[in-house]
């Protein structure tokens, strides 16, 4: 398979894994969550149940897709076998995606066993949504760095470049600690759910309100911050000398102002479904895009390293490369 194969169908596996994902906040919006009861991986005890409800066609329907998900992240290991020679970073990528594609699987799984779906209001609950938030943001890096290095040999270092691991780290840091915040209010949204933004405020600031309802209120305090970090972060890179570093930088702080102006919407129309999932789906692109955003930045420098070398060597045919990596002409200087 030719690297350019590999990365279209790299790029279709995202794009199912994100469906996936897309589909798994309908589930749990609609309730559906229990709709093969507590049997995993089977569906009330059968593989293939007679006369379902919606709520089971709903949550076997995640299942399926999901399968077909990890199948596509199973070709794709197999695929980078053929397309990359050993110890390619998009070999080693493949193997965490599907490892996390595994456990994705398995906290799934285990939402249902332990009956945390449906209307569940524990906090146990809580901590499993976001132990599946945090698994699920890691398995998209994973895919989406497949992407972004199957077109190139240069891997991202950490050398000279730690202001941009910093700079980039703590964005993604504060995306994720938003997500799971996002996940709880979400959570509380479909649990308890209100019918305009003034009844929202009210059972959030209510005396003996659940702590799903109360956390509920921080998130867009908590999203404000983060968004604002990102832009400056992205603001930063928008200024790189390397191209490729500015455009990711610049798709970044398009696609958080993007999420800003969703997220208010949401939280004015009282989160209906149809918004909860957009909101989310753009959550995932500004994870995937601070993703790339930090791969491409600790890797520009290298790569335009690089290319200097190459244009030194075809501007000056006599010049031959030293043991230490830099150009030395004939005289020994370098």
């Amino acid at each position: 398979m030719s690297r350019r194969r590999f990365r279209s169908f790299a790029i279709v596996s995202l794009l199912a894994t994100l469906a996936v994902i897309v589909w798994g906040v309908f589930v749990r919006a609609s309730g559906s969550g229990a709709g093969c009861g507590n049997h995993w991986p089977l569906c009330n005890g059968v593989i293939v149940p007679t006369s379902p409800t919606t709520a089971t066609l709903i949550e076997l329907t995640h299942r399926v897709t999901s399968a077909f998900a990890g199948f596509l992240v199973l070709l794709l290991v197999f695929f980078a076998r053929r397309a990359f020679e050993p110890g390619h970073l998009v070999r080693k990528l493949t193997w965490a995606a599907l490892f996390l594609m595994i456990t994705e699987g398995l906290i799934g799984g285990g939402l249902v066993l332990f009956e945390m779906v449906a209307t569940n209001e524990s906090l146990a609950r809580g901590y499993w949504m976001s132990a599946h938030l945090i698994n699920t943001f890691f398995l998209v890096a994973a895919q989406t760095l497949v992407v972004w290095a199957s077109d190139r040999d240069a891997r991202p270092s950490l050398a000279g470049r730690e202001r941009a691991a910093w700079l980039t780290g703590t964005a993604l840091f504060a995306l994720l600690v938003t997500g799971i915040s996002g996940a709880i209010a979400a959570l509380g949204d479909t649990l308890f759910p209100a019918k305009s933004f003034a009844e929202g405020l009210a059972a959030d600031t209510a005396a003996g309100a659940h702590l799903f309802v109360e956390l509920r209120v921080l998130h867009p305090f908590v999203a404000v911050g983060t968004a604002i970090h990102v832009l400056i972060v992205a603001s930063t890179f928008a200024r790189s000398a390397d191209h490729a570093t500015r455009v990711a930088a610049q798709r970044t702080g398009l696609l958080i102002l993007a999420q800003v102006a969703v997220g208010v919407v949401n939280l004015l129309l009282a989160a209906p479904v149809s918004l909860q999932l957009v909101h989310l789906l753009l959550a995932d692109f500004v994870w995937m895009s601070v993703v790339v955003l930090t791969a491409q930045s600790l890797t520009s420098d290298r790569q335009t390293e690089a290319l200097a070398h190459q244009a030194l060597a075809h501007a000056h045919p006599s010049a031959a490369i030293g043991d230490d990596g830099g150009a030395v002409d004939q005289t020994g200087g370098v």
